[in-house]
Protein backbone atom coordinates (compact mmCIF):
# COMPACT_ATOMS: atom_id res chain seq x y z
CA UNK A 1 0.00 0.00 0.00
CA UNK A 2 1.40 3.38 -1.06
CA UNK A 3 0.83 6.52 0.99
CA UNK A 4 -1.67 8.92 -0.60
CA UNK A 5 -1.46 12.55 0.50
CA UNK A 6 -4.78 13.31 -1.18
CA UNK A 7 -6.55 10.64 0.85
CA UNK A 8 -4.71 11.64 4.03
CA UNK A 9 -5.81 15.26 3.67
CA UNK A 10 -9.35 14.13 2.89
CA UNK A 11 -9.71 12.09 6.11
CA UNK A 12 -7.74 14.48 8.32
CA UNK A 13 -10.78 16.62 9.31
CA UNK A 14 -12.71 13.53 10.45
CA UNK A 15 -9.83 12.31 12.60
CA UNK A 16 -9.22 15.74 14.09
CA UNK A 17 -12.93 15.99 14.83
CA UNK A 18 -12.69 12.68 16.69
CA UNK A 19 -9.71 14.09 18.57
CA UNK A 20 -12.20 16.40 20.30
CA UNK A 21 -14.01 13.34 21.67
CA UNK A 22 -10.70 11.83 22.79
CA UNK A 23 -9.65 15.04 24.51
CA UNK A 24 -13.04 15.49 26.15
CA UNK A 25 -12.98 11.92 27.50
CA UNK A 26 -9.48 12.49 28.86
CA UNK A 27 -10.22 15.82 30.54
CA UNK A 28 -13.52 14.79 32.11
CA UNK A 29 -12.19 11.35 33.01
CA UNK A 30 -9.13 12.80 34.70
CA UNK A 31 -11.21 15.34 36.62
CA UNK A 32 -13.30 12.43 37.89
CA UNK A 33 -10.16 10.44 38.72
CA UNK A 34 -8.65 13.35 40.64
CA UNK A 35 -11.84 13.91 42.67
CA UNK A 36 -12.48 10.22 43.38
CA UNK A 37 -8.84 9.60 44.16
CA UNK A 38 -8.90 12.39 46.73
CA UNK A 39 -12.03 10.86 48.25
CA UNK A 40 -10.38 7.43 48.51
CA UNK A 41 -7.27 8.99 50.04
CA UNK A 42 -9.24 10.89 52.68
CA UNK A 43 -11.30 7.80 53.49
CA UNK A 44 -8.14 5.72 53.92
CA UNK A 45 -6.93 8.23 56.50
CA UNK A 46 -10.24 8.11 58.37
CA UNK A 47 -10.04 7.09 62.04
CA UNK A 48 -12.93 4.65 61.54
CA UNK A 49 -11.32 1.34 60.65
CA UNK A 50 -14.26 0.09 58.57
CA UNK A 51 -14.17 3.20 56.37
CA UNK A 52 -10.40 3.04 55.91
CA UNK A 53 -10.40 -0.67 55.08
CA UNK A 54 -13.34 -0.34 52.70
CA UNK A 55 -11.59 2.43 50.75
CA UNK A 56 -8.37 0.39 50.64
CA UNK A 57 -10.27 -2.63 49.34
CA UNK A 58 -11.88 -0.58 46.57
CA UNK A 59 -8.54 0.90 45.52
CA UNK A 60 -6.79 -2.47 45.45
CA UNK A 61 -9.65 -4.09 43.54
CA UNK A 62 -9.72 -1.39 40.86
CA UNK A 63 -5.94 -1.38 40.50
CA UNK A 64 -5.80 -5.16 40.19
CA UNK A 65 -8.34 -5.51 37.37
CA UNK A 66 -7.75 -4.48 33.73
CA UNK A 67 -9.28 -1.28 32.45
CA UNK A 68 -10.80 -3.06 29.46
CA UNK A 69 -12.71 -5.46 31.71
CA UNK A 70 -14.03 -2.51 33.72
CA UNK A 71 -15.19 -0.83 30.51
CA UNK A 72 -16.98 -4.00 29.41
CA UNK A 73 -18.53 -4.42 32.85
CA UNK A 74 -19.99 -0.91 32.88
CA UNK A 75 -21.21 -1.24 29.30
CA UNK A 76 -22.68 -4.76 29.35
CA UNK A 77 -23.52 -5.54 32.99
CA UNK A 78 -24.95 -2.29 34.38
CA UNK A 79 -27.86 -2.19 31.85
CA UNK A 80 -29.01 -5.56 33.22
CA UNK A 81 -29.59 -3.78 36.54
CA UNK A 82 -31.43 -0.87 34.97
CA UNK A 83 -28.45 1.50 34.67
CA UNK A 84 -28.11 2.58 31.05
CA UNK A 85 -25.54 5.21 30.12
CA UNK A 86 -24.39 6.68 26.84
CA UNK A 87 -21.23 5.30 25.25
CA UNK A 88 -19.13 8.37 26.03
CA UNK A 89 -20.31 8.64 29.64
CA UNK A 90 -19.64 4.94 30.17
CA UNK A 91 -16.11 5.37 28.85
CA UNK A 92 -15.47 8.48 30.93
CA UNK A 93 -16.68 6.78 34.12
CA UNK A 94 -14.52 3.74 33.40
CA UNK A 95 -11.43 5.88 32.84
CA UNK A 96 -12.11 8.03 35.90
CA UNK A 97 -12.82 5.09 38.20
CA UNK A 98 -9.77 3.15 37.03
CA UNK A 99 -7.31 6.00 37.41
CA UNK A 100 -8.83 7.17 40.69
CA UNK A 101 -7.17 4.14 42.29
CA UNK A 102 -3.80 5.41 41.11
CA UNK A 103 -4.37 9.05 42.03
CA UNK A 104 -5.43 7.88 45.50
CA UNK A 105 -2.00 6.32 45.95
CA UNK A 106 -0.39 9.53 44.72
CA UNK A 107 -2.31 11.58 47.27
CA UNK A 108 -1.45 9.12 50.03
CA UNK A 109 2.24 9.33 49.19
CA UNK A 110 2.02 13.12 49.15
CA UNK A 111 0.35 13.24 52.56
CA UNK A 112 3.02 10.97 54.02
CA UNK A 113 5.69 13.31 52.65
CA UNK A 114 4.27 16.29 54.56
CA UNK A 115 6.49 17.18 57.50
CA UNK A 116 5.22 15.88 60.83
CA UNK A 117 5.48 19.36 62.29
CA UNK A 118 2.78 20.61 59.92
CA UNK A 119 0.35 18.02 61.26
CA UNK A 120 1.25 19.01 64.82
CA UNK A 121 0.87 22.71 64.07
CA UNK A 122 -2.92 22.44 63.70
CA UNK A 123 -3.68 22.08 67.43
CA UNK A 124 -1.23 24.87 68.22
CA UNK A 125 -3.20 27.16 65.91
CA UNK A 126 -6.49 26.02 67.45
CA UNK A 127 -7.58 24.54 64.12
CA UNK A 128 -9.87 21.50 64.05
CA UNK A 129 -8.07 18.43 62.72
CA UNK A 130 -10.41 18.03 59.76
CA UNK A 131 -10.12 21.70 58.83
CA UNK A 132 -6.33 21.58 59.05
CA UNK A 133 -6.13 18.54 56.80
CA UNK A 134 -8.49 19.78 54.12
CA UNK A 135 -7.41 23.42 53.98
CA UNK A 136 -3.69 23.37 54.73
CA UNK A 137 -1.95 20.03 55.02
CA UNK A 138 -3.85 18.40 52.17
CA UNK A 139 -3.10 21.31 49.84
CA UNK A 140 0.56 21.07 50.82
CA UNK A 141 0.47 17.35 50.08
CA UNK A 142 -1.10 17.77 46.63
CA UNK A 143 1.40 20.34 45.38
CA UNK A 144 4.43 17.99 45.00
CA UNK A 145 2.22 15.31 43.43
CA UNK A 146 1.29 17.46 40.42
CA UNK A 147 4.04 16.02 38.16
CA UNK A 148 2.96 12.45 38.98
CA UNK A 149 -0.68 13.33 38.35
CA UNK A 150 0.43 14.80 35.04
CA UNK A 151 2.01 11.50 34.08
CA UNK A 152 -1.25 9.70 34.83
CA UNK A 153 -3.07 12.26 32.71
CA UNK A 154 -0.85 11.32 29.77
CA UNK A 155 -1.36 7.63 30.48
CA UNK A 156 -5.13 8.12 30.47
CA UNK A 157 -4.92 9.99 27.17
CA UNK A 158 -3.06 7.04 25.63
CA UNK A 159 -5.61 4.60 27.07
CA UNK A 160 -8.60 6.29 25.41
CA UNK A 161 -8.30 3.99 22.32
CA UNK A 162 -9.66 1.24 24.59
CA UNK A 163 -13.00 3.02 24.37
CA UNK A 164 -13.16 1.84 20.76
CA UNK A 165 -14.06 -1.55 22.24
CA UNK A 166 -17.53 -0.15 23.02
CA UNK A 167 -17.61 1.88 19.78
CA UNK A 168 -17.02 5.32 21.29
CA UNK A 169 -16.21 7.51 18.30
CA UNK A 170 -12.77 8.60 19.46
CA UNK A 171 -9.78 8.76 17.11
CA UNK A 172 -9.00 5.05 16.83
CA UNK A 173 -12.61 4.05 16.25
CA UNK A 174 -12.94 6.77 13.61
CA UNK A 175 -9.72 5.62 11.90
CA UNK A 176 -10.95 2.02 11.90
CA UNK A 177 -14.27 3.01 10.32
CA UNK A 178 -12.51 5.06 7.66
CA UNK A 179 -10.28 2.10 6.89
CA UNK A 180 -13.22 -0.31 6.73
CA UNK A 181 -15.12 1.95 4.33
CA UNK A 182 -12.18 2.79 2.06
CA UNK A 183 -10.04 -0.33 2.50
CA UNK A 184 -7.18 2.02 3.26
CA UNK A 185 -5.85 1.76 6.82
CA UNK A 186 -2.39 3.23 6.33
CA UNK A 187 -3.32 6.90 6.30
CA UNK A 188 -6.00 7.03 9.05
CA UNK A 189 -4.04 4.86 11.49
CA UNK A 190 -0.81 6.73 10.82
CA UNK A 191 -2.47 10.12 11.34
CA UNK A 192 -4.04 8.86 14.57
CA UNK A 193 -0.67 7.63 15.82
CA UNK A 194 1.02 10.92 14.95
CA UNK A 195 -1.66 12.93 16.79
CA UNK A 196 -1.19 10.77 19.89
CA UNK A 197 2.58 11.17 19.63
CA UNK A 198 2.53 14.95 19.24
CA UNK A 199 0.03 15.54 22.05
CA UNK A 200 1.80 13.10 24.39
CA UNK A 201 5.18 14.74 23.78
CA UNK A 202 3.72 18.20 24.38
CA UNK A 203 2.04 17.00 27.57
CA UNK A 204 5.27 15.34 28.70
CA UNK A 205 7.09 18.63 28.28
CA UNK A 206 4.44 20.32 30.42
CA UNK A 207 4.75 17.64 33.11
CA UNK A 208 8.52 18.06 33.08
CA UNK A 209 8.06 21.79 33.63
CA UNK A 210 5.79 21.05 36.61
CA UNK A 211 8.36 18.65 37.99
CA UNK A 212 11.09 21.28 37.85
CA UNK A 213 8.85 23.97 39.30
CA UNK A 214 7.46 21.96 42.20
CA UNK A 215 10.47 19.80 42.95
CA UNK A 216 11.03 19.26 46.65
CA UNK A 217 14.00 21.34 47.79
CA UNK A 218 16.27 19.79 50.38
Amino acid sequence: MIWSWDFALAVLPDILGAFGVTLQATLVGFALAAALGLLWAVMRMAPVRLVARSASAVVEFVRSTPLLIQIYFLYYVLPEYGVTLSLTITGVIALGLHYSAYTAEVYRAGSEAVAKGQWEAAPALNLPTRSARLRFVLLEAIRPTLPVLGNYFIAMFKDTPLLAAITVMEMLQTAKLIGAESFRYLEPLTITGVVFLVVSLAASYGVRSLELRYAVRH
